[in-house]
């Protein structure tokens, strides 16, 4: 992994920038000799628009999904 000073980059961050997503290699930024962060390459980026609708027809309703899950008999608020 190519590594620069932190100096260096902070007068060339922005060419560093484009060399990192040109080349898709990250760049380590060292201070006096010793790792303190990475750039990396960005990862794809989804469309927003791919995820709407994806989880269509994956599942299936049983049963009556309107109605409560127990009689109303059972329910401690409606007792005297």
């Amino acid at each position: 992994m190519q590594e620069i000073a932190i100096s260096e980059f902070k007068a060339k961050c922005l060419a560093v920038l484009e060399h990192v997503r040109a080349t898709k290699r990250p760049i380590r930024i060292t201070r006096f000799g010793k790792p303190v962060a990475e750039v990396v390459p960005p990862t794809a980026v989804e469309d927003r628009k791919a995820w709407i609708g994806s989880m269509k027809d994956t599942m299936k309703i049983t049963g009556d999904i309107v109605s409560p899950a127990t009689d109303e008999d059972e329910w401690e608020v409606l007792r005297d």
